[in-house]
């Protein structure tokens, strides 16, 4: 797979206070065969706010083209891997702020950017 993630799939939540750990386990528990998770994703991130602890933001990478990542979004198995992932994760959750598929148009690095002269 390349490097560089072709999509982002981008969720921010506020969760409910002291519930990191029972909302981490109902986004995704290690030992559940149908934890959702397609071929085409290579990892995730979540971060947490610094000025708010309950402020959470899930990014999962995707690699391929439209072909490949907009005919997931219909497909029933991963409908229905994630309605089960967000009514697991639901109780714990206060609200979402963005939910959203991103692609990724340009990748900007610092080592590209001109020195000062």
């Amino acid at each position: 797979m390349p490097a560089e993630p072709d999509f982002v799939a981008l969720t921010v939540r506020r969760l409910k206070p002291d519930s990191y750990e029972a909302w981490r386990k109902a986004w995704h528990d290690p030992d559940d065969p149908d934890a959702l998770w397609v071929e085409q994703e290579s990892k995730a991130y979540i971060v947490r706010n610094v000025d708010d602890p309950n402020e959470i933001i899930a990014f999962g990478f995707m690699h391929g083209d439209a072909s490949d990542f907009l005919p997931l979004r219909n497909d029933p198995e991963v409908r229905r891997k994630q309605e089960r992932r967000s009514s697991l994760m639901a109780p714990h959750v206060d609200d979402v702020l963005v939910d959203g598929s991103y692609e990724v148009i340009e990748v900007v690095k610092r080592e590209d950017a001109r020195s000062p002269s």
